[in-house]
């Protein structure tokens, strides 16, 4: 897995550096990017020179350094933090749950819910709570995690048709946030679901005739049926907010007729 800045590091300029490193950006490359200097990028990461706050800000943006991180590399050169980290259930934050709320609601009768940088549910619709229907109820327990819930032998991974290949695909995933954003607990998330035993490959994982997928879909039972849907992920445009910047919207668009049909008589 990507290696990435060690909460260790000391001053603001190593850990430019490492992230700088990680992004596989050249110093003179960063500069001109910057409209600075390859010499004062130097200066920096050695800290012979300490950056303005807005010098900062800048290097971050085109480090394309997380939100997050981005207070911490401020909090390094001496400057307090840019954004602030909300929580989601502030008042302040009122329309945004609303609307998230009306969203996922929306999309109904398809699944659709909101994960937190760990994965962690903070909203779903009744589409979601059909497919979770029947798991382990300590999976179930307040923080409900995306990944524990699909990965765990408890959870949904034995209603899952096509396990491995979506079981590899969700790591990837993890691995993608992991060498983006410097967070152990997600790194030790990851560990612990990658851990999670596998079953030998099932004859039923592949479909009895060939679908022209356009994307690699979730094929998962339901109540004697196995429905494929397709996931699509999105997040908030240009976020002024730690907690905003860190969710993640996720809608599973069925993939097949047979799908559709289905979770469109749940209605009626």
């Amino acid at each position: 897995m990507t290696t990435h800045p060690s909460t260790t590091d000391q001053g603001v300029g190593p850990l430019l550096r490492a992230w700088r490193e990680q992004r596989r950006v050249s110093q003179l490359e960063l500069a001109l990017r910057a409209d600075s200097s390859a010499r004062h990028i130097s200066f920096i990461e050695t800290g012979r020179s300490r950056p303005s706050e807005e010098m900062v800000l800048r290097l971050a943006e085109h480090l394309d350094v997380p939100m997050r991180e981005r207070n911490a590399l401020l909090l390094a050169a001496g400057y307090a933090p840019r954004y602030p980290e909300t929580p989601l259930g502030d008042p302040s934050l009122g329309a945004l749950r609303e609307g998230i709320e009306r969203l996922i609601g929306g999309y109904e009768p398809y699944p659709a819910l909101v994960v937190d940088a760990l994965y962690n549910v903070v909203a779903a619709n009744r589409g979601i709570m059909t497919l979770i229907d029947g798991v382990c109820e300590t999976l179930l327990e307040p923080p409900l995690n995306a990944m524990r819930l699909a990965l765990h032998p408890r959870g949904l991974a034995p209603r899952i048709r096509n396990l491995r290949a979506w079981r590899g695909h969700l790591l990837e995933q993890m691995e993608r946030q992991i060498a983006l954003h410097r967070s152990e607990p997600l790194r030790a998330l990851y560990e612990e679901v990658a851990a999670y035993p596998v079953p030998d490959a099932d004859p039923a994982e592949e479909p009895s005739e060939p679908v022209p997928y356009f994307a690699l879909p979730l094929r998962i039972e339901h109540e004697g049926r196995t429905l494929s849907f397709i996931s699509s992920i999105s997040t908030f445009n240009t976020p002024m907010d730690v907690t905003v910047a860190e969710l993640a919207i996720e809608t599973l668009l069925p993939a097949d007729p047979a799908t559709v049909k289905y979770l469109q008589s749940l209605l009626s």
